[in-house]
């Protein structure tokens, strides 16, 4: 399964053509209250593939996930295309989908915002590749050892140098 976004603006526009002049083959439908959100998820699995370029060798599905809830009070909604080889139940993609973000989430967005890699002016060699790998195993290693805020953790054992030492045991 392959996310599409704005930046195919070709794929992504024959995709929302597509679904627009066709019914889903599945639905799936989901509500998640959490964290003062409310998210309501709609996974609709399309098998209509006409008017969808020929260059994507072996596509079967195009799915498209519409996100609408509210945080902090706050309306929104949201949709995105995906494309799969792959001809499964709509509950199927979902789980895939939510299991990502799962990864997006508990990795990528802490790596970004808790330890601002996005931000790393590292050009020379392999210094971001190698830092990237520290960062995930400090990331593994606090989380091995109970804290689900990295942030919490850093604060707890920044000047703790036996602390950190002990996590290595």
């Amino acid at each position: 399964m392959i996310a599409v976004k704005a930046n195919q603006p070709k794929l992504y526009h024959q995709l929302q053509q597509n679904m627009q002049h066709s019914q889903p083959t599945t639905i799936h439908t989901d509500l998640e209250r959490r964290s003062g959100r409310f998210t309501q998820r709609r996974v609709c699995v399309f098998d209509n593939l006409n008017n969808i370029s020929t260059d994507w060798v072996g596509l079967k599905s195009i799915i498209q996930v519409e996100r609408v809830g509210t945080r902090t009070g706050k309306p929104y909604q949201q949709i995105a295309y995906y494309i799969s080889s792959l001809t499964i139940p709509s509950s199927d993609f979902a789980q895939g989908i939510r299991g990502h973000w799962g990864v997006e989430n508990r990795l990528h967005w802490v790596k970004d915002v808790v330890f601002d890699e996005d931000s790393a002016q590292m050009v020379d060699g392999y210094a971001a590749a190698n830092f990237s790998i520290i960062r995930s195993f400090v990331i593994n290693l606090l989380r091995n050892h109970g804290f689900d805020s990295l942030t919490k953790a850093i604060r707890h054992c920044a000047h703790d140098i036996k602390l950190l030492f002990s996590f290595l045991e």
